[in-house]
């Protein structure tokens, strides 16, 4: 989603991007937008901003895994040019010095920042977030996602797990947030003070949800009663798939809820009452999510940013989200 405000053209005092991180269906942005997404999804707030932005509905997922994907988009290269296709190299090093989105605006006279996850952390991003090149400040990551693979989700038994599905009361969890909450309100921040500067500025923000593991606030959940949950239209592997071409979801298989169904591998099938649990957290991540990006667009107009801000929405690769779920 691309929206640029009416009569400004590109003379603009600020560039925001917002990138979301997610994992889960085969078109990022486009599950989440109305007009092609499961009609039971809630986003209002993304709605609003694709209702009168320019929006790109034919998308591609340039590698099927994240940091192949962002490193692709930001330095707009397909990976047979970055030579990443993986987690562990970094592409200055060993495809070539070539520049990022964030990092031609900085060598334009832009302040650039980085909140959240916007680069894949680790090698692929040289275990800086591409910093110094890309970024004139040190790139921002909320403390509490260290949180978001430990045992912070409480199950029936009244004890805390590591679960794939984790409906939380935010209150319960350690530091009392979550990390999109954090990197919205580091953005809000950022936008206040770059508001009295003289300088443009690129704020590039990046969200986990709905990435696994869907650790939301418990109350999304109610959006989705059960009941209302649809299933996957096509869940069956279809034959003659060589196993190269399937995912059997190690990751997923080792959250302990998953572990606890047992499910044969490769292609053991997910029960079927846990799959509509499976895309109830998932829709409530998504409207979480759509919350986040709620509240960082009222803080544009509340800041009287938005008519001079380009905002870009958009996504890394995606995943297989009819199959099996």
């Amino acid at each position: 989603i691309l929206g640029v405000p009416l009569g400004q053209g590109l003379r603009t005092k600020s560039w925001v991007g917002l990138f979301l991180s997610t994992a889960g269906h085969h078109s990022s942005t486009c599950l989440i937008l109305s007009s092609c997404r499961d009609e039971l999804v809630k986003a209002p707030n993304i709605d609003q901003l694709a209702s009168h932005s320019l929006l790109f509905q034919n998308a591609f997922a340039q590698q099927a895994v994240c940091a192949p994907s962002r490193v692709s988009f930001l330095t707009g290269r397909r990976p047979d040019t970055t030579r990443l296709y993986d987690f562990n190299s970094y592409w200055r090093v060993h495809a070539g010095n070539f520049s990022t989105i964030p990092q031609y605006f900085k060598e334009n006279g832009y302040v650039t920042m980085s909140v959240g996850k916007v680069f894949h952390p680790g090698i692929s991003s040289n275990h800086t977030d591409d910093s110094p090149y890309s970024w004139s400040f040190p790139p921002y990551h909320p403390s509490s996602e260290k949180y978001e693979n430990t045992k912070t989700c409480r199950g029936p038994d009244g004890e805390l797990h590591a679960n794939l599905l984790c409906p939380v009361d935010v209150l319960d969890v350690p530091e009392g947030t979550l990390p999109d909450k954090q990197s919205t309100e580091q953005a809000i921040q950022l936008l206040e003070k770059m508001k009295t500067s003289a300088s443009p500025f690129f704020l590039a923000v990046g969200y986990h949800k709905p990435h696994i593991p869907f650790r939301y606030p418990k109350e999304f959940q109610k959006l989705y009663p059960l009941e209302n949950i649809t299933l996957a239209p096509d869940p069956e592997v279809p034959d003659g798939l060589p196993p190269v071409a399937y995912n059997p979801w190690m990751d997923i298989r080792q959250r302990e809820d998953v572990q606890a169904l047992n499910i044969s591998v490769p292609y053991g099938p997910i029960p079927v009452d846990f799959q509509r649990k499976i895309r109830q957290s998932y829709f409530a991540s998504v409207s979480y999510l759509d919350t986040q990006v709620g509240r960082l667009l009222s803080a544009l107009d509340d800041l009287q940013l938005a008519n001079s801000t380009i905002i870009a929405f958009t996504s890394d690769h995606g995943k297989h989200f009819e199959i099996p779920w």
